[in-house]
């Protein structure tokens, strides 16, 4: 039986058991968190990201999980700078381009900030001549820091990215740093 671990990765964790970094660099990595062998991150969440990350030890639901080709859906809650309006959303929800293409549709409406939201450390910066917002947004591909260069490309940068689903999983009951096994 396939082992599905769901984790809220906090803000500053890389999302892999070891750091390759700068020698001495003791950044925060998924082992600092969970002592479970032979489970690998299903996709990946980048050290500025926050909220859900899966690890598995079955090859094919990894697969199914963070292959583009399986469109598995992840929705992310963006605090994004200015506040988006009906065009920066209609934008998001036909596919914007960027360098390396056009993205797919995506499902982007604003929303009000995530209830139960744990604080930051440390807190976004916070402009008070700027407002800010919040989005979900809901993609089927995962480029490299898309979600954060698809706010961008409509002029809203993003301040703070949370995972709050991937497919069926979300992160309910999850504190960050914490995790739990579910069955599949």
């Amino acid at each position: 039986m396939a082992r599905l671990i769901l984790f809220n990765k906090p803000f500053d964790v890389l999302s892999q058991f070891t750091d390759r970094g700068t020698e001495g660099s003791a950044r925060r990595t998924l082992s600092d968190f969970i002592d479970i062998p032979r489970v690998y991150p299903a996709g990946r969440l980048d050290r500025d990201s926050e909220g859900l990350l899966l690890l598995t030890d079955d090859g094919k639901l990894q697969a199914r999980i963070s292959q583009p080709r399986a469109k598995t859906p992840k929705t992310y809650w963006a605090q994004v700078e200015g506040i988006p309006d009906a065009d920066a959303l209609s934008a998001l929800r036909q596919g914007v381009a960027l360098k390396d293409g056009r993205t797919r549709p995506a499902r982007a409406d604003r929303m009000a900030e995530p209830p139960d939201l744990w604080p930051r450390t440390p807190p976004i910066r916070v402009r008070k001549s700027v407002p800010d917002a919040w989005i979900s947004l809901t993609i089927t591909e995962g480029r490299n820091r898309q979600v954060r260069r698809m706010t961008a490309a409509v002029g809203h940068p993003t301040l703070r990215l949370i995972r709050a689903r991937v497919g069926d999983w979300t992160l309910d009951g999850l504190a960050p740093g914490d995790w739990r096994e579910v069955t599949v």
